[in-house]
């Protein structure tokens, strides 16, 4: 599965987009799995309110299912302008 990291995201893992094996269920559980990875990972999703979520290029939440899943998004909250 590709993961993808926009913004704020991208800077403090230090990579815009990598490909993971995961055996995750859902976001949450993928999430778990990447702050364990390593200490910059643990840092990035410290604070899951700040951070939104797409799956296959669809906004959802973080208890989304991940099974069959191409493609998952992080990226902080829009903002207009």
């Amino acid at each position: 599965m590709d993961v993808l990291y926009f913004a704020w995201v991208r800077e403090r893992i230090g990579l815009p987009k990598e490909r993971i094996e995961t055996s995750a269920a859902t976001v949450t559980e993928l999430v778990e799995e990447l702050r364990a990875r390593e200490e910059r990972y643990a840092v990035a999703f410290e604070d899951l309110s700040a951070l939104r979520v797409a799956v296959d290029q669809q906004l959802t939440d973080f208890d989304a299912a991940l099974a069959g899943a191409r493609e998952v998004a992080f990226f902080p909250p829009m903002t207009g302008g």
